[in-house]
């Protein structure tokens, strides 16, 4: 059982990992976000490097930091939840993205599932976690 628990928070915390590093990715270089997001008559100005410049740190950072909870999974599970505060803000701002036609729902749609995706994988590991204590 334990094993179990240990291996559904590895997966979660390198899941993270990766979609953070990603994201990451895509704020710092202007093309990829542009691939990815589709953005309507897009431009990135200085405003827009200086913003999203201001998100690269921080996403890397999560990086670093689901790898570190990966080093003792189970003591630092409460990564997940905080996690997903992050997930969520980041569903609400492309929602808010798409409500004043910044960019198009079709193109953010296997960003959403891939959210649910980890709101699903984040909370069953955690609660699995928290069960077993």
């Amino acid at each position: 059982m334990k094993n179990n628990v240990i291996r559904w928070l590895r997966v979660s915390y390198w899941v993270g990992a990766v979609v953070d590093f990603v994201a990451g990715l895509l704020m710092l270089i202007p093309s990829l976000f542009e691939l990815m997001n589709q953005p309507v008559d897009f431009y990135p100005t200085d405003d827009f490097r200086y913003a999203m410049g201001m998100g690269v740190p921080l996403m890397f950072g999560w990086t670093v930091l689901l790898i570190w909870a990966d080093r003792k999974p189970l003591e630092r599970k409460d990564v997940l939840p905080i996690t997903l505060v992050v997930v969520v803000g980041e569903i609400i701002i492309q929602v808010w993205g798409i409500s004043v036609g910044f960019v198009p729902l079709g193109a953010l749609i296997p960003s959403f599932i891939m959210q649910a995706i980890i709101l699903f994988l984040f909370t069953f590991s955690y609660l699995n976690a928290k069960r077993m204590e």
